[in-house]
């Protein structure tokens, strides 16, 4: 599993599974729990092997080959979707908080990570793609699709997420994985 910070909750804040709370000062852990305290928080995510998770590494698995037209495919299927119930900002938003939340793994990501108003919004994403090896492009991208859909799955809940991304990939997922999605 791995861990990263997805944010500070200044003095209250709501942690919701799975996220982990951690008092700078103190230490004192919590989990699942509404907090206050007049310490900040900061929020820590784990990754697991969540069904959407797994579905985001096997659409970035099937192309070893144009591996960034494919994930600049994944990201604007997605985006229409995300934009649809949190509008632009919003997107724009979560957009940018995984571009900044991985570029300590990948520094080679965009540094200006906000999707130019253009009718190809991903152009500085897919440039760094390009320049990379397919198995380290997959990598990047799964991360950002996953650091993405973690912050918005603690926002609106598992189950909102899972339809999010039927919706946005539903050629890409076998029926097998659509009937998971559906249960979880």
């Amino acid at each position: 599993m791995r861990r990263f910070v997805i944010g500070i909750l200044p003095n209250i804040g709501m942690c919701l599974k799975p996220v982990q709370c951690i008092e700078p000062k103190s230490g004192r852990k919590t989990l699942g729990s509404l907090v206050q305290s007049v310490e900040p928080h900061i929020l820590i995510m784990e990754t697991s092997d969540l069904p959407r998770h797994q579905l985001i590494k096997s659409l970035n698995a099937k192309h070893t080959e144009g591996i960034a037209e494919a994930a600049i495919i994944l990201w604007e299927h997605l985006a229409i979707q995300i934009i649809s119930i949190v509008g632009e900002d919003g997107f724009n938003a979560l957009y940018v908080r995984s571009i900044f939340l991985n570029r300590r793994t990948f520094p080679w990501l965009p540094t200006n990570s906000l999707p130019p108003q253009t009718d190809h919004p991903f152009v500085d994403l897919k440039m760094s793609f390009e320049g990379r090896p397919p198995a380290q492009a997959s990598e990047a991208n799964s991360l950002l699709l996953i650091t993405l859909t973690d912050v918005l799955a603690s926002l609106i809940g598992e189950q909102l997420i899972n339809r999010i991304l039927i919706l946005a990939w539903g050629a890409e997922i076998s029926n097998a994985t659509r009937e998971e999605f559906k249960n979880e």
